[in-house]
C-alpha cells in the first residue's frame, strides 16, 4: 500500500531534519523518541528547556533531543541555527504539498538546502515560502554565484570576489547613490560575464549592492567600513585580512559574503565571521564562544587573544602551528621539550665547529612574551616547524620544538614523536592547545578535544 503524500514527504523531511542536525552539531549526541504530540501535522517545535546542555524539537510525532557535553552548554548561535533549520525544512514541506506555491517559488528548490539554513540564521524574519522572495532566500542566491565562480578560473586563475549585501535601499556612506533601472542582481547570470572576475577581489574590494540585491557600487572594504563606522572595532576575533568585512557588517542588518583565495565561503554578519563553507560543508563558527572557552582556559586575557588571533591568521594563509600554554612550566616542560629545544634555560658547551645552530638563532628571543614582541614576529616564529611552548604569563619556554608524548595509557610505555594532533592531544595533558592545520582548520585541546572552528 502506498503512502499518502503527506506522510511520504513528512518521512523524507523527517530524514533531511536529522541530517542536518547531526552535520550542524557534531559536539551533540542526538536522540529520538516517538510521541504523541501537536506538531504531528507539519508543524515544527523547538522547545524550551530548563536544562541548557539539551535541546528538544518536535516534528511529525517524534521528539529528538540533542545533547551536549556538560562541559559546553548549547550557545545563543546554535540554538538559533538549530531554529533556522527547523523553520527551513517546516516551510518547504508546506510549499511542496501546494502545487500553487511550487509552481511560483520554483526559486525556492534551487541550490544546496544547507545554502538557505545559512540564509535563514542571517534574517531576522522568520523564514517564509509565500514571499516572492526573502532576505533569507537572496542570501542563498550569492552563495550559489559563489558556488559557481569558485568553479571557475580567469585566466587560468582561481577566483576570489564577494558583495556586501545591505540592509538598508541605499548606500549609507553615499545615500544619494541609488540602483539605476539597469542595475544587474548580485546573481547567477553575472558569472558569465568575464569582467565580473576582474572588478572584485574579494579581499580588498567588493561588490556593493542594496537590500534587494541590485548592484549599487564596487567599494574599496576597508575605505567603507571605515567611513560608516569611523573608529568601531570588532568585539569578536577575526583574521585580520577580513577584519574590515566584520566592521561593515555590524549595523544595519548588512552582510558579507567573500569567496576567499583559498576558495572558501566565508560569511560575515553582526560584526563577525559567522559561517564557513570549507571542505565540502558548512560551519557555524561562533567564535565569540568559542574564544571565551579558550581565554578562560589561558587566564591571560592579552595573552589569550595574542595566539588565538595568531591561530586564525596563519589558518587564513593555511599555515600551520602549534600552541601549547603549559600552566605548570617546572612539572611540565622537562617531560614535553628536550633540552635543546628549551628558551628558558641557559645553553652549555658550544660546537666544536663553531658553526651556529637553530638554538642560537632562536636565543634571539630567549626571555621575551608573546605580547612583547611584534604580531608580524610571533606569527613567523609560530611557523618554524614543532610547536611554541609559553607559560599562562606569555612568556616563550620553546619555539620550533619537537614536543615528547610522555607515557600514558593511550600512548604506550615508551615516549614516541608523531603528526601535530599526537603532540596537541599529548601537550594538552599540561594545558590548553591551539592546533592551526594547513587546511584552515584551528582545534582548542584541553585534555581532549574541546572545539573546532
Amino acid at each position: 500500500m502506498s503512502l499518502p503524500p503527506a506522510l511520504a514527504v513528512g518521512a523524507l523531511y523527517d530524514s533531511l531534519l536529522q541530517s542536518a542536525l547531526r552535520q550542524f552539531f557534531d559536539r551533540a549526541t542526538l536522540d529520538t523518541e516517538a510521541t504523541p504530540s501537536l506538531s504531528s501535522d507539519g508543524r515544527l517545535a523547538i522547545e524550551p528547556s530548563a536544562d541548557p546542555y539539551a535541546l528538544t524539537i518536535r516534528w511529525f510525532g517524534t521528539r529528538y533531543t540533542l545533547s551536549v557535553p556538560r562541559r559546553w552548554p548549547f550557545t545563543a548561535h546554535e540554538v538559533r541555527f538549530a531554529r533556522a533549520i527547523g523553520t527551513v525544512l517546516a516551510a518547504r514541506y508546506r510549499a511542496i504539498l501546494n502545487p500553487r506555491i511550487v509552481a511560483e517559488r520554483g526559486d525556492l528548490f534551487r541550490g544546496a538546502i544547507e545554502d538557505r539554513y545559512v540564509g535563514a540564521f542571517l534574517d531576522d524574519r522568520t523564514y517564509a515560502i509565500e514571499a516572492r522572495e526573502t532576505r533569507a532566500d537572496r542570501i542563498a542566491s550569492i552563495i550559489e554565484l559563489l558556488r559557481v565562480a569558485a568553479l571557475s578560473s580567469y585566466e587560468n586563475r582561481p577566483i576570489s570576489t564577494g558583495v556586501l549585501l545591505l540592509g538598508t535601499a541605499g548606500d549609507p556612506c553615499r545615500p544619494a547613490r541609488i540602483a539605476g533601472v539597469r542595475a544587474p542582481s548580485y546573481a547567477e547570470a553575472l558569472t558569465t560575464l568575464k569582467s565580473f572576475y576582474r572588478l572584485a577581489d574579494g579581499v580588498r574590494t567588493v561588490f556593493l549592492a542594496n537590500t534587494d540585491g541590485r548592484l549599487l557600487d564596487i567599494i574599496d572594504i576597508n575605505r567603507w567600513s571605515s567611513e560608516v563606522s569611523h573608529d568601531a572595532r570588532i568585539d569578536t576575533p577575526c583574521a585580520q585580512a577580513f577584519q574590515a568585512h566584520a566592521i561593515a557588517t555590524g549595523q544595519h542588518g548588512h552582510v558579507c559574503a567573500v569567496l576567499s583565495p583559498s576558495h572558501e565561503i566565508k560569511i560575515f554578519a553582526e560584526g563577525a565571521e559567522m559561517f564557513t563553507f570549507r571542505g565540502a560543508s558548512w560551519h557555524l563558527l561562533d567564535l565569540k564562544a568559542k574564544y571565551d572557552l579558550w581565554a578562560a582556559a589561558v587566564g591571560d586575557p592579552a595573552v589569550s587573544l595574542r595566539l588565538f588571533q595568531t591561530a586564525l591568521d596563519l589558518a587564513d594563509a593555511r599555515e600551520g602551528a602549534l600552541f601549547v600554554v603549559v600552566r605548570d612550566p617546572e612539572a611540565a616542560v622537562p617531560q614535553l621539550v628536550t633540552p635543546a629545544d628549551r628558551l628558558d634555560t641557559p645553553r652549555n658547551g658550544e660546537d666544536a665547529s663553531g658553526a651556529p645552530s637553530r638554538r642560537d638563532l632562536l636565543q634571539l628571543l630567549a626571555g621575551r612574551t608573546v605580547t612583547d614582541l611584534d604580531e608580524t614576529v610571533f606569527s613567523a616564529l609560530a611557523t618554524v616547524d614543532g610547536a611554541t611552548v609559553i607559560d599562562r604569563t606569555g612568556r616563550l619556554l620553546a619555539a620550533g620544538a619537537i614536543l615528547r608524548h610522555p607515557a600514558t595509557a593511550e600512548f604506550g610505555d615508551g615516549i614516541v614523536e608523531g603528526a601535530r594532533t599526537t603532540a596537541a592531544i599529548a601537550a594538552s595533558r599540561f594545558g590548553p592547545v591551539l592546533k592551526v592545520s594547513e587546511d584552515g582548520v584551528i582545534t582548542f585541546f584541553d585534555h581532549d578535544r574541546v572545539w573546532n572552528i
